[in-house]
């Protein structure tokens, strides 16, 4: 592998939004479906083939760069979280002047004095009137596996309450993962309310679900590409592997005879579990039982056990993966 610049923060081009609104002329509209917005309009065309939609030119407000947008017609995105920590959070306030406040909820870094807005209105300075104090934002970085591209997407919500759902939703995952590997996703839109002081409020929450795998095998560590990309296979096919599996080393272990552990061999051989290793330590313990077994001794009164004789063409292992002769 070639080096890399140590002064230089290496990071993967962003590619567009996703955005829960989106502005029809001058007034800002929310929407129930994700709005995907990018410079190309390859990526936004293939946005619109997946998820529905016109796409279509557009500016964004106080910008007179053109860009591309598509109002979807799916309120659930397939995403993945990448490595590293994805998620980056603050109370801002913004003008036409650009960032006036960027305060990480104790402390406005800007000017580096204490929260503001908490001194001014108080623990729920949040309930204010937008463009009072701060707006609580939260931007998410996920990769669209199926967009093409390796750069990233950012989700962006100023939802005082998604921010606190995202924040322990990605520290869990970073607990599990160390911030290594891949994570399947969905980003859904969510339609809530609230009822405060007599007012009924409804407002979109967009919410980070687990896609296709459990919160098992989301915590157990990196999560190789293949399961990131394919959640669905994996998710259902391991579960039913390890619930069913018999442990057919335990048995073998257990068995008396030459027999019993042909019979381990079979149970293996139908389930379709057998591999070279399975096979290597059956015949192994095959082996140990027969080296074990001595000449039959009479019990206390006298009495020899009765000889059975086995049926080799019965008692035979499996053809298929048959272990070498003794």
């Amino acid at each position: 592998m070639g080096s890399r610049l140590r002064n230089v923060q290496a990071r993967a081009a962003e590619h567009g939004r996703l955005r829960t609104g989106y502005t029809q002329g001058n007034r800002p509209m929310r929407s129930a479906n994700w709005v995907v917005t990018s410079h190309s309009e390859e990526h936004v065309r293939t946005a619109a083939t997946l998820w529905g939609g016109e796409p279509e030119q557009w500016s964004p407000l106080n910008s007179t760069i053109p860009q591309w947008r598509v109002i979807t017609k799916a309120p659930s995105i397939e995403a993945l979280i990448t490595p590293g920590d994805p998620l980056n959070q603050y109370n801002e306030m913004w003008s036409k002047g650009g960032c006036q406040r960027r305060c990480d909820g104790e402390t406005e870094t800007l000017t580096r004095q204490p929260c503001l807005c908490a001194r001014q209105f108080g623990e729920d300075w949040h309930l204010q009137k937008k463009g009072a104090v701060c707006s609580t934002t939260s931007r998410l970085n996920v990769m669209l596996p199926d967009l093409s591209g390796m750069g990233m997407w950012r989700a962006e919500t100023h939802s005082f309450y998604a921010a606190q759902e995202w924040g322990g939703m990605v520290d869990m995952i970073l607990a599990g993962t160390n911030g290594q590997g891949f994570i399947p996703v969905t980003l859904r839109i969510e339609p809530r309310q609230r009822v405060a002081n007599g007012e009924t409020k409804k407002f979109p929450v967009v919410v980070v679900e687990l896609r296709g795998v459990t919160p098992r095998q989301a915590l157990a560590g990196p999560m190789n590409a293949t399961t990131a990309l394919n959640p669905g296979a994996a998710g259902q096919a391991r579960p039913a592997i390890e619930a069913g599996r018999r442990n057919y080393l335990a048995d073998a272990e257990s068995a008396l005879t030459v027999d019993d552990v042909q019979d381990v061999y079979r149970a293996a051989h139908a389930a379709g579990h057998l591999t070279d290793d399975l096979i290597a330590a059956l015949k192994k313990r095959a082996d140990e039982v027969k080296a074990e077994s001595t000449d039959p001794v009479p019990d206390e009164d006298g009495a020899y056990p009765a000889e059975v004789v086995e049926e080799t063409t019965a008692r035979s292992w499996p053809a298929a993966a048959q272990p070498p002769a003794n």
